[in-house]
C-alpha cells in the first residue's frame, strides 16, 4: 500500500464525513432517553417473566 492511496483515502474520509446529517444536541438527547426507556421496560418485562416462572418452576420442583 502506497503512501499516496492512504492520504486519499483520508481525504476522501473528510469529504464524506461534511456530508453525514449529524442530529442536534436535543435529537440527541431525545433518542438517548428512548433508547434508556425502552430498555428499562423490557428490563422490567423480562425481569417479571423470570421472576414468574421461577415461582412456578419452584412450585412443581418443591
Amino acid at each position: 500500500m502506497k503512501l499516496s492511496s492512504v492520504s486519499t483515502f483520508f481525504k476522501e474520509v473528510k469529504v464524506e464525513i461534511k456530508k453525514v446529517n449529524w442530529p442536534t444536541r436535543q435529537e440527541t438527547i431525545r433518542y438517548t432517553l428512548v433508547v434508556i426507556g425502552i430498555s428499562i421496560v423490557m428490563a422490567a418485562y423480562l425481569g417479571g417473566l423470570d421472576f414468574l416462572f421461577n415461582v412456578l418452576l419452584s412450585r412443581f420442583i418443591y
